[in-house]
């Protein structure tokens, strides 16, 4: 049976992938009502969101997701029966620097918008409805060469303070469905990568690097592999999971683009030479960027010394969701990059506002 989503509070909805989301939801949803929540920390932007207060269906509030009386509340007023709760602290290296924050946020917030929704939906009245989490494959830790992709039956092994917080709150959200009843879905996704992602990251980060004519960080031998997807494609799947995802059900959501960080920098700076050696404009408006001074990208590679608990490899199966869903990713990862690259530089007024800020 499919559930109907309706009115939607979205966490973290100013941010990467919720803003991507957000949006994906308003142009193909023409009834109810989308409510962003996000706290506008450092990688939420309300610029993600820009044009969209326009759109009636759309409500936008600050406020804090470990703040359960302010969710329960909005929850209410709204009236809200779709959760998607995006909102997290995401950056391994910054998790490995300052742990609290994401313990913080990824399992004392998530679990506040578990009681927050407990108490709304499963109160005296209860209603029809579904929290979804969206995780991530890292929770599943490190493999192999040969090893086979994870899949949702994957033993759980976090090896950072970020992965190990998600971890966290993927059991919550299991506790809060077998014990209370909640109905509930998971997507755990790999890489992503597209518009409107936060410079830390490394596609941003290599683009925005090669404009300024920096040296483009490669941790140890650039050889960890990783599964890319392409944020539209995870935004299609979390709308599959809402509509025909069984209740207590956990999906892997991969783009089939295995490859490794180096190969990623590597077809970066041939994209972006290309463009550049191709646009006097652009050489002009990135005087220090290497082709505007006659010469290649490739030489800002710069290895630096490896992440500590730096995962080997990440793969994940969709078959589940292939299955379930009807999930299929439809962007192969050269047109993928090569559309995020042009976006980059068709929004520089964008990622220089969020350097300023950050």
């Amino acid at each position: 049976m499919s559930f109907n989503a309706t009115n939607l509070l979205i966490t973290g909805g100013a941010g990467f992938i919720g803003a991507n989301f957000v949006r994906h939801w308003l142009k193909n949803s023409t009834e109810g009502r989308v409510v962003v929540f996000d706290a506008l920390t450092y990688a939420g932007n309300l610029e993600n969101l820009e044009g969209l207060e326009r759109d009636p269906r759309y409500v936008f509030i600050q406020g804090n997701i470990c703040d359960e009386g302010a969710v329960r509340s909005h929850m209410r007023e709204y009236p809200i029966d779709t959760l998607v709760h995006f909102a997290a602290e995401s950056h391994v290296d910054r998790s490995i620097l300052g742990p609290d924050d994401f313990i913080r946020t990824n399992l004392v917030g998530t679990h506040a918008l578990l009681k927050a929704a407990k108490a709304v939906w499963l109160g005296e009245s209860p209603v029809a409805h579904r929290f979804h989490h969206v995780s991530t494959d890292e929770v599943y830790g490190s493999l192999k060469s040969q090893d086979a992709a994870f899949t949702e039956s994957t033993a759980y092994a976090p090896n950072s303070p970020y992965s190990a917080s998600k971890a966290g709150s993927d059991h919550l959200v299991r506790a809060y469905h077998e014990t209370f009843g909640l109905a509930t879905t998971v997507t755990n996704c790999s890489n992503n990568y597209g518009p409107y992602q936060f410079p830390e990251k490394l596609i941003p980060l290599i683009i925005i690097n090669i404009l300024g004519g920096k040296p483009l960080p490669v941790y140890g031998d650039g050889l960890q592999i990783r599964d890319w997807l392409h944020v539209a494609d995870h935004c299609e799947a979390i709308s599959l999971a809402l509509r025909l995802g069984r209740s207590g059900e956990v999906y892997n959501v991969g783009g089939s683009s295995e490859t490794t960080n180096m190969q990623i920098v590597k077809t970066l700076c041939g994209l972006l030479d290309e463009r550049l050696f191709a646009s006097a404009p652009l050489r002009k408006a990135f005087p220090q960027s290497p082709a505007a001074q006659g010469r290649h990208s490739l030489e800002l590679i710069t290895h630096v010394r490896d992440r500590l608990g730096h995962d080997r490899r990440y793969a994940v199966n969709f078959a589940k969701a292939q299955r379930e869903l009807g999930y299929t990713p439809r962007r192969d990862l050269a047109s993928g990059l090569a559309s995020t690259l042009d976006w980059y530089l068709a929004n520089i007024a964008w990622w220089q506002a969020v350097l300023r800020r950050d």
